[in-house]
């Protein structure tokens, strides 16, 4: 295969899997036991993980970018934007480490460290982003910092401070989140194999 049709290949992969990514975003479904409902469970992150594994860490990025873009063209925003911001963040972050960790040496032990560690990087950098970016936001547009609060204190009273129940909640869902991708990733991606690879 000459090198302009493994570029055309490459770019048409990437745009089948961010409309899926895209699709995937629909299908998210809240936890209320665990977390409050105003975050939801999603496995959008799925294709990103897939291109950046089989196509490179950059391409991972590119269909997390195109899946939010997307997805406020088709849908519009729900959370002034912050939301979908946030979702580029933490999907960039996941993909790119987990496709850099692979890129090094290319074995499926190799894939699945590089799955876990950019889990573990995903669900450290959320704790920022939500807590600088995101609930600032939401606290202005949506409901005061108190009802928020007070969302997570349902689950359990004695969270209350915004950094601990980022912390409590925020962190292990957003690791366990990830590592549903990567069940999911490990799964499906010999069968697709053919079609990413060609």
């Amino acid at each position: 295969m000459s090198e302009q049709s493994k570029r055309t290949h490459r770019l048409a992969v990437a745009a089948m899997l961010s409309a899926a990514a895209f699709v995937l975003m629909f299908f998210e479904f809240p936890i209320p036991a665990l977390i409050p409902p105003f975050i939801k469970m999603d496995i959008s992150d799925l294709p990103e993980l897939l291109a950046a594994f089989a196509l490179g860490p950059l391409y991972g990025v590119v269909v997390t970018l195109l899946k939010n873009l997307l997805f406020i063209v088709f849908h519009g925003t729900s959370s002034a934007y912050v939301g979908e911001l946030c979702n580029f963040l933490l999907g960039a972050v996941f993909s790119f480490t987990a496709g850099m960790i692979y890129r090094k040496h290319k074995s499926r032990r190799n894939a699945f460290l590089g799955a876990l560690i950019g889990c573990a990087v995903m669900a450290l950098v959320s704790v920022p982003i939500n807590y600088f970016l995101v609930y600032p936001v939401y606290a202005v547009v949506y409901a005061p910092m108190d009802v928020i609060l007070g969302a997570y204190q349902m689950i359990l009273p004695s969270a209350d401070t915004l950094l601990e129940c980022l912390t409590v909640f925020n962190m292990p869902f957003t690791f366990c989140k990830g590592l549903l991708d990567v069940a999911l990733c490990f799964l499906i991606y010999k069968p697709l194999s053919p079609l990413l690879h060609k």
